[in-house]
Order: structure tokens, then sequence, then C-alpha cells
């Protein structure tokens, strides 16, 4: 009869004790850090991290923090897919900062990925139990966030914090936030400055905060800089269609020079954008400048003028700003706003000479007529 060979224990911290001639608490201390405390010798810890190197030791840290409250293990759970999808390219940099900022300070990270029911979707709680215990405190992020257990998470005591600004009524969420809002108004300032008085916005009609704060910084600037705001009828919420499509007049009207700039708040709608002008006899930027309020990638077609998000550093301050609520706990914590960059493309300059709307029928904000 064939019988299974048994599974070797793995090494505990009595046998590295065993090893080192020593006692089970100088493992333990030497293991938690506290050598300086114990006063143990320094010949002792390098006979200690000798035989934890030979016997392969590795700390339980489930048992380290039951003990000590912390385990260095910190969370990412994201509620959208991050690898290989459509949407790789954008979740990479955020993943890089947050591995690179955790490995910079000594902790570990547990990537959180499972789905918690049928219907596909991620969940932070299963059969009523917080799955990100396991961890010291976790970064959240992903434009699926489901703001409920946001709140029940808060409500718990459980420290973490969102990638993206989150509004949750009722609960204050801890974010690090790309700065749309201010990148989105140097845009307009920098139009401005090229003589640009009558602008467009072209809405994806997301409804989602990060899209909220580039149209407050758009819509602030044009106002603190006197500017005409000559925008197409807003679309109903979600992409698919560009809030240009519906609105032929407005299109006509930018033809007519009723509009020399237009500031799109997605790449998805900019390209057709350009092709709808061309149809027009129109080009991006000898007749119209047009700038994209997202990172546009290098291998886009056209080098859109654009804001890019740094995204490697949004995820080492979210690891930072994570730590800083572990170590001062029930402290209010600040969200953190993170600048982002106007990269110059390809597609603005100043506004041809001698556009103006026609005499009597120049459009108001939201319509071209």
């Amino acid at each position: 009869m064939t019988t299974t060979p048994r599974r070797a224990r793995a090494p505990r911290q009595s046998d590295v004790a065993r090893l080192a001639g020593v006692s089970q608490s100088a493992v333990s201390r030497v293991i938690g850090g506290d050598t300086d405390a114990a006063r143990i010798p320094e010949a002792t810890v390098r006979r200690i991290q000798d035989a934890i190197k030979e016997l392969g030791y590795v700390p339980n840290p489930t048992a380290r923090k039951l003990r000590t409250g912390r385990n260095r293990l910190l969370g990412v759970h994201t509620f959208e897919a991050v690898f290989p999808r459509a949407r790789e390219d954008f979740y990479f940099e955020f993943l890089l900062g947050i591995e690179e900022r955790a490995e910079e300070i000594d902790h570990d990270l547990v990537l959180f990925t499972s789905t918690g029911g049928s219907d596909g979707r991620r969940r932070v709680y299963r059969d009523g139990v917080n799955r990100l215990n396991v961890a010291d405190g976790a970064v959240l992020l992903g434009v699926a966030a489901d703001r409920a257990e946001l709140a029940r998470l808060e409500a718990d005591g459980y420290p973490f914090v969102h990638i993206g600004r989150r509004e949750v009524p009722g609960t204050r969420i801890t974010c690090v936030v790309p700065d749309y809002e201010s990148a989105a108004a140097a845009i307009v300032d920098r139009l401005a400055d090229l003589g640009h008085t009558r602008i467009g916005y072209l809405s994806s009609g997301i409804d989602e905060e990060s899209y909220a704060d580039r149209r407050r910084g758009y819509e602030s600037a044009v106002a603190r800089r006197g500017l005409r705001d000559v925008s197409p009828a807003s679309p109903g919420p979600g992409p698919g269609s560009s809030s240009a499509d519906g609105d032929p007049a407005w299109l006509d009207a930018v033809a007519d020079g009723a509009v020399t700039a237009v500031v799109a708040d997605a790449e998805w709608l900019a390209n057709p954008l350009a092709e709808r002008l061309a149809a027009r006899g129109l080009t991006v930027p000898r007749d119209v400048s047009v700038v994209v309020l997202e990172g546009v990638g290098p291998e886009a077609p056209v080098r859109w003028d654009c804001l890019q998000i740094p995204r490697r550093e949004v995820g080492r301050l979210a690891i930072d700003t994570l730590v800083g609520m572990l170590d001062e706990p029930g402290q209010p914590v600040a969200d953190v706003l993170v600048p982002c960059v106007v990269v110059a493309g390809e597609t603005v300059a100043a506004p041809p000479a001698g556009t103006a709307p026609p005499a009597g029928t120049g459009p108001t904000k939201g319509s071209a007529e």
C-alpha cells in the first residue's frame, strides 16, 4: 500500500530558540524589533537571526497582530478588475506606487480581489465579516466603489484610505485625490492667456466625483477670467455618445467662429469632435483649440494637450496616509490633494484672427441658439 509522506512541519519560534540556545521570549523580542528595550546583547541578536535564516522561519502575522495590535500588513482592495483588462494601464501606476512605498517602509501588501456574490461585484464584507481585517488597514481603489461598504468600514473604525474622492452622505471618508479642479482651472487660464474668450465644455455625462471636480475647475476659471461659456446641451449621465452628437447646431456655431476652444473631459470625446469639425472644414488647432482633461497615452493618434494624473505619487501618498492613521489612531486626517500636471501637446494655439460670433446670433451658455 502506498502511503502519502507526512508534510514537514513549519519551523516555530521554539525551534529558533532551541537552535540559538536562547529563550523563546528573546526570539520574540528580536522578531518584534524590541531588542533595545530588552537589552539583548548584539551577539545574541546575531545568533537568533542566523537561526531564523538557517531554519527558514517566517513569523505568523496573525499571532503577531494578536500580540502587538499591528502585523505590518497593508491591504489593497480593488472594487473592479485591475489585471490585464482594458483599464490595466490606468491602475498600473497606482499599484506600482503603493508597492514601492510599502517596501520602502518595510510593510507587506495583501491584495484583495475576490468577489462576494453571483453578481460579480467585489465586496469588502462577506457573511457580515470584514475580509480586510487580516491587514492593519487598507488602500481602496476603483470607480465602482460601494458607498454603503465605505460607510460601514468607517463606522466600524477600520482604517482605510480611498484613492480618488468619494462622497458618502453622513460619512467622512479619507481620500488621496488627484487635483483635477486646479488642473482644469489652469488649462482654462492658459487658453485665456492665449486670447480665447469663448470656450465650450464637452462633457462625458459620467456621474462621478472626479468628473464633477473637472467641471467645477473649468466653471470657476471661466467666471474668474470673465470668459463666455459656450457649451453644447448636456447629455444624460454615462458614456456612450458625445455631448456634441445631439447638438449639431452647436457644431455649426463652432464652425461659424462662435467657439474658439473646447475643453473635453475625456479623450473619447475629443477624437470624434475633431472628425466632425473636419467635416465642416475646420482643423485643430488652427481653427479650434482642444484640450483633454485626462491623461493621454503615447500610443494615441493625436498628441492632445491634456492633464496627467501623477498615479505613482498618488499610490505612494496613499500608503503614507494610511500608515499615519495607524500610527495615530483616532486623529482626524485631512484629504491629500495631489497636483496634476498639464502637458502641452499639439492641439492648442492662439485663436484665429478675426473670429467673432455672427452679429446678433452669439450662442449663450448651454445652447447654440
